[in-house]
């Protein structure tokens, strides 16, 4: 089953703050994306039913192994094509919103094909 682009956000999102906390809560992910708790709640039931989370008893919210490639997979995209724009000239905040569009659509033949160039570009 596609992960639909809302799903790859949440996702995401998940990741990046389980990188700077210990415990991540639908809570967090509410004020971290600014959504409402009752669209978190629904979002993550979605991600736990397709096995992409896990909640233990606390409700605190973990990636399975599937859920944690695809959210690694959406940040590094995020990260190089943040980093691309910013390199044209865009400005940051330009490109990190454009690049937020951008990583749920380019191919992986296309996006391989930036990092290669982005990787020889700072070498």
């Amino acid at each position: 089953m596609r992960l639909q682009e809302s799903g790859e956000m949440y996702l995401e999102s998940i990741y990046v703050l389980s990188k700077k906390q210990k415990y991540v809560r639908s809570i967090d992910i509410s004020e971290y994306m600014g959504y409402s708790k009752p669209s978190v709640s629904r979002a993550m039931n979605l991600l736990k039913t397709n096995g992409y989370i896990v909640m233990d008893e606390e409700n605190y919210i973990t990636l399975t192994q599937t859920g944690k490639e695809i959210a690694e997979k959406i940040y590094s995209r995020h990260t190089v094509l943040t980093k691309m724009l910013i390199g044209l000239g865009v400005p940051q905040d330009v490109a990190a919103e454009d690049a937020c569009r951008m990583e749920h659509t380019i191919s992986d033949v296309s996006f391989a094909a930036i990092k290669r160039h982005m990787e020889e570009m700072s070498t």
